[in-house]
């Protein structure tokens, strides 16, 4: 069911002041930037082979995003696993004792449609599925 990783997110305080790394140091190109107003982010993309880099920025004080910035800082926020069938995904997951953080799919960044484990139960790693609409995108 897992395909591969899809991307890995990393929070940012500003995307501006973060791209220039990934830009001018690593040589990366800013693919899309978009924001999810349902997770109250601002997102940035860049590709590194097959896996995605998503830079997220809060875009409220009361953003999750902002919220894990308050607590840990800047820095690596989760990964995500690309499934081609994200609702049985999510019910594996249930049946072996994960605690969701998303009982059903939402839409995410780049219309895919995304649901999260919590890190108590994933080893203190926040895991998100998603899968690709029809219409590709980043």
């Amino acid at each position: 069911m897992i395909e591969k990783i899809d991307h890995i997110g990393i929070a940012v305080k500003s995307i501006e002041t973060a791209r220039k790394f990934y830009e001018e140091t690593l040589g990366l190109v800013c693919e899309k930037e978009e924001v999810v107003v349902s997770q109250k982010v601002r997102t940035a993309f860049f590709t590194v082979g097959d896996i995605h880099i998503e830079l997220l920025e809060p875009t409220s004080d009361d953003s999750p995003i902002a919220g894990f910035i308050e607590k840990k800082g800047e820095g690596f926020h989760h990964i995500a696993y690309l499934t081609d069938n994200i609702e049985k995904q999510i019910e594996t997951a249930r049946e072996h004792g994960c605690k969701l953080i998303n009982e059903k799919p939402f839409e995410g960044a780049g219309g895919k449609q995304v649901a999260f484990l919590h890190p108590k139960s994933t080893n203190s790693v926040l895991t998100e599925f998603c899968k690709q609409n029809i219409s590709e995108g980043v």
